[in-house]
C-alpha cells in the first residue's frame, strides 16, 4: 500500500501546494538576505561607535549570529515539525521571520537610542536565524513527502532555489530604492524601505500558508498513532540515527554550505570589498549570473533522480575546491585589471619584527594598534591591498614596488603628535601605492563585464550541483517519525555554523596573512574534508522508500 501511493503521479492540487510552499519560503531568504546584503548600511546605522572598517565587520558578525541560532531553531521547530505536523510550524516560522524583519525597519539607530539599537537588532537576527532553522527543514520535507517516488529530486529541488531567488528578489528591491532614491536619503532613511515591503510579502506568506494541506506521509503516520513521542531523543539519542546525523553534517552540508555561501555572499564581498568594485555594479552582475545560474538546481536536481544524489554533490565539492584560486584570480583581471597588474608589478612587502606583529582581526574596534608592524598592515588592510611578510629587525617597513615607506610605533607618544605621524604615514603609503598603479577603486569602464558573470555563474553552477540535490537525499537519510529533526539539525550546522561563519572567517584569514586570496583555503579544505568523508561513508539515497521507513 505505501509503495503504490509512493508512485501515484502526483495531482494537480498537490502540485499547486508544493508551489505555495516554495513561494512562501522565497520570502523566508527575502527577508534573511536584506540585511547580509545591506550590511555595510547597518553597520553605519547601528555600530555607528566604531571606527568605518570595524563597522562592516561586526554588522557581518551580528549577521553571523542569525546563522549561529540556526540549529536551535533546528531543535525547537523540528520537534514541533515531527509532532504536531509540518503545516502549523510552518505558520509559526514565516510569522516570526517576518515580523523580525520588519521591525529592524522601524528600529531607531544608534544615534537615536545608543547601545540598545545594536543590542536590538542582534536580538531580531537571532530571532530571525531561530525561524529560518526550523523552516528548511519543514520545506524539504514537505515537498519531499508529496512528490511521487522517483521525482524527489526533480520536486525538492524547486525548493532549493527559493534561496537564490530570495536574494535575487532582495537585490532587486534594494537597487529599484537606490535607484530612485539620492545617495544621502538612501543612507539616512532610504535603506529601511526593503525591511518595511516586507510586511507585504508576510501577509502574502501566511495566506498561502493557510492554503496548504498536511503532508499525506505525515497525516498517515499521524492517524496511525505512530509519530514520536520524543524526537529529540529518537534522533540524537540512539547511536543508529546519531551516527547518520554526524555523517550527514560532515559527509554532505559542511561542503555543501561553503560552496553556496563561497559562490553567493563571499563573491559578492570579494568583488566589493577586495576588488573596490562599485556597489550598484557588483550586485548587479551578481544579480545577472543569479539569473542564469538558478535553472541549474533543477537541472541537477531532476540529473540526481536518474544517477544519484551523491556523485553530484561530490562533484561539486572537489570542482570548487580545485578551482576556486584560479578563478577568483581571473576574477581580479577581469574585474580590476590595473590591481591585477599592479599586484604583478609592484608587489607590496612588510619587513618586520615577528614579535612586533600580532593578530589583525580587529571586530570589535577596541584593539588598538600601535606597535610599527601592526600599524602598516593595518594601513595596507584598510587599502584592501594583498602584501607579503618578511622578517626583519628595527621598524616595519612597507616595500611597495621600488619605494620603501618606514613605519612609526604610537606607544608613548602624545594623542597630537600620534595623530600627526599617524596621518604622514597614511600619506606616504598611498601615494606610493598610487605611484605603483595601485587603483583606489576599480575603474568601471575597464571591468570586463561579460567575463566577470561568466565567472561568477561558474561560481553560482557549483552551487546548484552541491545544493540541488541536497534536501531529498536529506529526507531519504532519515524515517518520516523523526525526518523533521534529524535533517534540520545537520543542515543548520553545515550552513548556519560552517557556511555562514565563512565571510568572517575568511576576512579574519586575509587580515591575519595579508593575502586577499587566503580567504578561500577556509571553503577549499571543508570541501575537501566533506569530498572525503562523504565518499567513503555516505550511502546513495535515491532509490530509498520514504513511505515504508518507520
Amino acid at each position: 500500500m505505501a509503495t503504490s501511493a509512493a508512485a501515484t503521479p502526483m495531482t494537480k492540487e498537490e502540485k499547486k501546494v508544493i508551489f505555495a510552499s516554495s513561494l512562501g519560503t522565497v520570502f523566508e531568504w527575502y527577508d534573511f538576505y536584506l540585511y547580509g546584503t545591506l550590511a555595510v548600511v547597518i553597520g553605519n546605522q547601528f555600530f555607528s561607535a566604531l571606527d568605518p572598517a570595524s563597522r562592516t565587520i561586526f554588522s557581518l558578525l551580528a549577521f553571523a549570529a542569525g546563522f549561529i541560532v540556526r540549529p536551535f531553531g533546528a531543535l525547537v521547530f523540528g520537534r514541533l515539525g515531527d509532532m504536531i505536523g509540518r503545516k502549523y510550524t510552518f505558520l509559526v516560522t514565516i510569522l516570526i521571520m517576518g515580523l523580525s524583519t520588519f521591525i529592524v525597519g522601524i528600529l531607531p539607530n544608534y544615534a537615536s537610542i545608543g547601545i540598545a539599537a545594536p543590542i536590538i537588532l542582534i536580538g531580531l537576527r537571532m530571532l530571525q536565524g531561530l525561524a529560518l532553522g526550523g523552516e528548511y527543514g519543514g520545506a524539504a520535507t514537505y515537498v519531499a513527502e508529496h512528490a511521487p517516488h522517483g521525482k524527489r529530486g526533480a520536486y525538492t529541488s524547486w525548493i532549493q532555489t527559493t534561496a537564490t531567488v530570495g536574494l535575487l528578489l532582495s537585490l532587486m528591491v534594494i537597487l529599484g530604492v537606490r535607484t530612485w532614491l539620492p545617495e544621502k536619503d538612501w543612507n539616512e532613511w532610504g535603506w529601511r524601505i526593503p525591511f518595511l515591503v516586507s510586511i507585504f510579502l508576510l501577509a502574502i506568506s501566511v495566506w498561502i500558508r493557510l492554503s496548504m494541506n498536511e503532508s499525506p506521509a505525515f497525516k498517515k503516520m499521524k492517524e496511525e498513532g505512530k509519530t514520536s513521542k520524543a524526537p529529540l531523543t529518537e534522533s540524537f539519542g540512539q547511536w543508529k540515527n546519531l551516527k547518520i546525523v554526524i555523517l550527514a553534517l560532515v559527509g554532505l552540508t559542511a561542503g555543501q554550505a561553503v560552496v553556496w555561501y563561497t559562490g553567493q555572499f563571499y563573491a559578492l564581498f570579494f568583488l566589493t570589498g577586495a576588488l573596490k568594485v562599485d556597489g550598484v555594479t557588483a550586485n548587479l552582475m551578481i544579480a545577472a549570473s543569479l539569473i542564469l545560474g538558478t535553472p541549474f538546481f533543477i537541472v541537477f536536481g531532476a540529473l540526481s533522480d536518474k544517477i544519484g544524489r551523491k556523485p553530484i554533490i561530490m562533484a561539486g565539492c572537489l570542482i570548487a575546491a580545485v578551482t576556486y584560486f584560479p578563478l577568483f584570480k581571473a576574477l581580479t583581471e577581469a574585474a580590476n585589471p590595473d590591481l591585477a597588474k599592479a599586484q604583478a608589478t609592484a608587489k607590496v612587502v612588510v619587513t618586520a619584527d615577528p614579535k612586533e606583529c600580532s593578530f589583525q582581526f580587529n571586530p570589535t574596534g577596541t584593539v588598538k594598534f600601535t606597535s610599527s608592524c601592526d600599524i602598516a598592515k593595518q594601513v595596507l588592510s584598510a587599502n584592501s591591498v594583498s602584501y607579503d611578510n618578511v622578517v626583519g629587525t628595527g621598524p616595519a617597513k612597507i616595500s611597495i614596488g621600488e619605494t620603501v615607506v618606514e613605519s612609526y610605533a604610537s606607544t608613548g607618544l602624545p594623542a597630537d603628535e600620534a595623530k600627526k605621524k599617524d596621518g604622514e604615514f597614511k600619506k606616504a603609503v598611498g601615494e606610493a601605492l598610487k605611484a605603483a598603479g595601485y587603483p583606489a577603486k576599480a575603474d568601471p569602464a575597464k571591468i570586463n563585464k561579460v567575463l566577470v558573470v561568466g565567472i561568477l555563474t561558474l561560481l553560482v553552477i557549483y552551487v546548484t550541483m552541491v545544493y540541488g540535490p541536497i534536501a531529498a537525499m536529506l529526507v531519504e537519510m532519515f524515517p518520516t517519525r523523526i525526518r523533521y529533526t534529524s535533517m534540520s539539525l545537520p543542515y543548520h550546522i553545515g550552513n548556519g555554523w560552517f557556511g555562514g561563519l565563512l565571510p568572517a572567517t575568511a576576512l579574519a584569514i586575509v587580515a591575519q596573512t595579508g593575502n586577499m586570496y587566503n580567504g578561500l583555503w577556509y571553503p577549499i579544505i571543508i570541501a575537501s574534508l566533506t569530498f572525503v568523508v562523504g565518499m567513503l561513508f555516505v550511502k546513495e539515497t535515491k532509490d530509498v522508500d520514504i513511505y515504508a521507513q518507520d
